[in-house]
Order: C-alpha cells, then structure tokens, then sequence
C-alpha cells in the first residue's frame, strides 16, 4: 500500500484514519487511489486493539416474539449504522451479569442497545467496561409503549365502553413491553373517570382465551390486548361462547400482523412505522458514540388505528 501510493506506512495510517489533515491533498488522493486500486479493507481486528473497542454495536433481542416487526426495525437499524461505518450484531438478551460481561470482553462493542431497560447492576457492568448502555430510560425520545396502551384505551372510551380490561400474553418472555403499556391503559381509564379494567394473563391457546372470558363474569367487557395473538386467541374464544363482537366483546389489538388482516370480523389494532423506530434508535446510539459532535433530530414515532370491525 505505502510503496503504491510512494508514501511512508506512517503516512497510510494517518490518512486511512482520519487524520490526514497535515498532508497535501495530492498525499491524500495518491493513497486513496492505492487503496482503490489493490481493494484494500482496513483490519477490524486491529482497529480494536488500537482502540480498545471495535466498531461493533451489539442490540439485544428482547425475550418476545421474534416477529415481522422487531425484524423490520432491526433490518433498519444494521443499515443505518453501516452507512456510518458501525456493524450491529443481535444477541438474545442475556440472564445475568456475568453472561454479558463474557460478550463484552469478547466483542469489545462500542455500545449495547436494549428495546427494555437494563437491569442495575447490567448497567453498572457497562459502566466499568467502558460501554455505553443505550435503553428506553437513556433515551430523550418518550416511550411509545406508554403511548400505545393511552391509545388503546382512548379508543375503547371515546367509542362509549365503560367496562374495560387489559390482556397480558402470560409467559413473561413474550410480554416484554406489557408492563408501559398496561400502566398508561390504567391511567387513561382513571383520567377519564372509568372504573379500574381487570387485568387478564393468558397463553395463546383456546383453554386460556376461555378461562380469561369467564375471569369477566359476563359479557360487555371492552379488551386492550398486549397484541394481536392475544387479541385473536379472545376472539376465538368469544366464538366458542358464543358472545357476538363487538357487542358483547370488544378487542383491540397490537401490531397489526398479517393474521389480524385474516380474523373475523377483522381485528382493530394499531401499527407504527418501523423505519422510525430504528431512526430512534439510530440516533440515541450515535448521541451516545458521539456526545460533543452530534445533535439529535426530532423522530416521532407514529402510531395508526386499524379500524376494523371489533370495537
């Protein structure tokens, strides 16, 4: 490379590396026709011993449904930071501190990104490696789960419903955003001067559905569901009561999958633009990376009512 461009490797270093500001733009174009023309790929390995920390952005993959959503937003991220030189890798979210300070001693990232909070001492553990921990509490943008289950229930209410209840998924690991979004379902409910909902937990399976329709005693209840699984698992068991939709159940829904499209009558629920919520994080991680040259945009994340016909 250096003896291409007629230059020192003192030379190529600097310039490949950004600081080629001392050098004539001559210096400049002749190493970067060198690298052109012997299609040079600078060592990942040894910016990483160089730095300290590789290029590596790892985001973890929270305990949900791996479904279509969370792979658009994550398909958006990984390009993103490319184009800013910044490689994400996903990693299923880790069970204890000591299995994440084995990823980070092994990858050396410059960051880890979580869509849910990371546990204290988690966070701790990032602190004394070095690693900037980027999560819904380090964000400047509001959470948009909050603003899903404040939806969900205005919704319910502004179409007249005063009994109502909220649907958790009930294996924990699959109802990773159900606590933000219960909570400001409850809140509304209470702004607006509604009776607290019931909470129902069941598993997506017709027995559960059931039993969760019993737990409401009688029909006329109103359901936010934590997503569209839940939302069409009540519905089946509604038509195993016979209760008629919407007016003995209401349902609304969370993610508008391509079943709720399927459903009958068809699912209301709500989608958002997933390229937004990947800009989000795309900026919270380069706010972070770059906290005196970078100036965070206003991103909003844009939540949409599916009207169909089970409210």
């Amino acid at each position: 490379m250096a003896d291409r461009a007629g230059v020192s490797r003192s030379t190529v270093s600097q310039i490949l590396n950004g600081r080629g500001g001392s050098f004539t733009a001559e210096t400049q174009d002749r190493v970067r026709q060198a690298v052109a023309e012997l299609g040079y790929e600078p060592s990942a390995a040894g910016r990483t011993l160089a730095k300290g920390s590789s290029d590596i952005v790892i985001a973890l993959i929270p305990d949900t449904t791996f479904g279509g959503n969370l792979q658009d937003i994550y398909g958006a991220l990984t390009d993103e930071l490319a184009k800013r030189g910044l490689a994400l890798v996903l990693r299923l979210s880790t069970h204890g501190a000591a299995s994440l300070d084995r990823l980070v001693i092994g990858l050396k990232p410059r960051a880890i990104l979580s869509l849910t909070p990371f546990p204290e001492e988690d966070r701790r553990l990032l602190e004394s490696r070095g690693v900037e921990a980027i999560d819904p509490n380090t964000a400047s943008h509001p959470d948009v789960n909050s603003e899903i289950g404040r939806l969900q229930a205005r919704h319910l209410i502004d179409l007249g419903h005063r009994r109502l209840a909220y649907a958790h998924v009930r294996d924990v690991r699959g109802d990773t955003f159900g606590g933000p979004r219960e909570r400001e379902f409850v809140n509304e409910c209470r702004a607006r001067g509604i009776e607290s909902p019931r909470i129902l937990t069941l598993g997506i399976n017709a027995e559960d559905a059931v039993a969760a329709l019993d737990q409401l005693d009688s029909p006329g209840f109103a359901v936010g569901c934590y997503n569209d699984d839940v939302a069409t698992a009540l519905l089946h068991a509604a038509s195993l009561r016979r209760w008629r939709v919407p007016e003995d159940l209401a349902l609304i829904g969370m993610d508008h999958t391509p079943l709720s499209r399927l459903t009958h009558p068809p699912l209301t629920t709500i989608e958002y633009d997933t390229t937004r919520v990947a800009e989000v994080n795309v900026q919270s991680v380069l706010s972070r990376l770059d906290k005196a040259g970078f100036v965070e945009e206003p991103v909003e994340v844009r939540l949409r009512l599916v009207k169909g016909k089970t409210t």
